[in-house]
């Protein structure tokens, strides 16, 4: 009888089945197996130890606007930290002739970009007018400055959340105020048809992903060399679908570094009539390879005693440009003073081991 050939696993398709299993036990489910085919084959590399504690970056400073940060990301060539949030109710921008209110600005997709040095400072803001929610933000350093990549051409939902049919690059310029059409943005069109479109760079890779939906259900990501990218060429390194586990807590920030991809998701904790907390988190991060594996998901307790804490985005930090692999995995909260002083604050938490 003719002998069939057969392969044996790799190392990396070995450690791949282990972290499964150790993910699966870690939330009960089964649903950790298979997210999607990768359409071309992205290189092995380290991964953030998701099992390791979370260390504290800032706690409760503040942003621009009163309203929750959505997501962030860093410069780390020039030491900046850019935060993304809807306009608040009330403010005038330059150019318009009334305020509007919190509902007309998330209808309209209205965001406020602020740049704050690594100490926490305020160093300059500039206004987004019809561009999206603002679930991811990429950063790509130019000089002393930057560009920002973010959604597009926003179309409000139905429950009137505006969110990009489009991906936006220009160079952040305080004080501005851009819309889609401005000169200064370039927009890129990756995949025809799709919404909630939005937008993350590894910075170690120089990489960036694209989510999207298509037919209005199905969530896919896509991995980009950013030069191509940004010269017009989409031509993905992966694509995998959504994995299912992550049809749990709400969708709350994603990044990629080399393999992996990371999610996050989590709701903002309730409370009773008289402030007495009366949920737990259930903000978990998950890694995923970008051949769809789900390898890690884990709950996370970082600032676990912030008053609302409602987890808002991913990025990754790199402290020492030098050494880029020495990176830093940032989860991003907000939170509020009390229930009657809903002003939000922002905080930042990181996981640096790589294994």
């Amino acid at each position: 009888m003719k002998r069939e050939n057969v392969s044996h696993p790799s190392r990396r398709q070995v450690l791949k089945r282990v972290g499964g299993l150790t993910a699966a036990a870690v939330v009960g489910s089964a649903s950790l197996a298979q997210a999607g085919t990768a359409s071309a084959t992205v290189a092995d590399s380290k991964r953030f130890d998701l099992t390791d504690s979370s260390d504290e970056w800032f706690r409760e400073i503040l942003l621009n606007e009163r309203r929750i940060l959505q997501s962030f990301a860093f410069d780390n060539t020039n030491k900046h930290l850019y935060t993304a949030q809807l306009v608040q109710g009330g403010r005038t921008l330059s150019g318009e002739s009334q305020a509007y209110s919190d509902a007309d600005r998330s209808k309209n997709g209205d965001l406020c970009i602020t740049r704050l040095d690594w100490q926490g400072n305020i160093t300059g803001r500039m206004y987004l007018k019809g561009f999206g929610h603002g679930v991811s933000i990429g950063v790509e350093p130019s000089g002393s400055s930057a560009f920002l990549w973010t959604e597009s051409d926003s179309v409000a939902d139905s429950q009137n959340n505006g969110y990009g049919t489009k991906i936006a690059r220009f160079k952040f310029a305080n004080g501005a105020v851009l819309r889609p059409d401005s000169a200064q943005v370039t927009r890129y069109t990756p995949v025809a048809g799709s919404d909630h479109n939005s937008v993350a760079i590894d910075p170690v890779y120089n990489r960036i992903v694209h989510r999207y939906r298509i037919d209005g259900t199905t969530w896919k990501y896509s991995l980009y060399d950013l030069a191509a990218f940004k010269a017009g060429t989409f031509t993905p390194l992966a694509t995998i679908t959504q994995p299912s586990v992550l049809t749990g807590p709400t969708f709350q920030g994603y990044v990629s570094m080399g393999q992996y991809l990371y999610t996050l998701d989590g709701d903002a904790y309730d409370y009773d009539k008289d402030g007495r907390q009366t949920t737990t988190s259930n903000t978990y991060v998950t890694s995923i390879d970008w051949d769809g594996t789900v390898y890690e998901r884990r709950l996370s307790n970082a600032g676990k005693t912030l008053f609302y804490r409602e987890p808002e985005g991913l990025a990754i930090q790199i402290p020492n440009t030098g050494n880029p692999t020495a990176a830093r995995l940032h989860l991003g909260f907000g939170s509020e003073e009390s229930l009657s002083r809903t002003d939000k604050k922002a905080s930042f938490y990181y996981k640096d081991l790589l294994v």
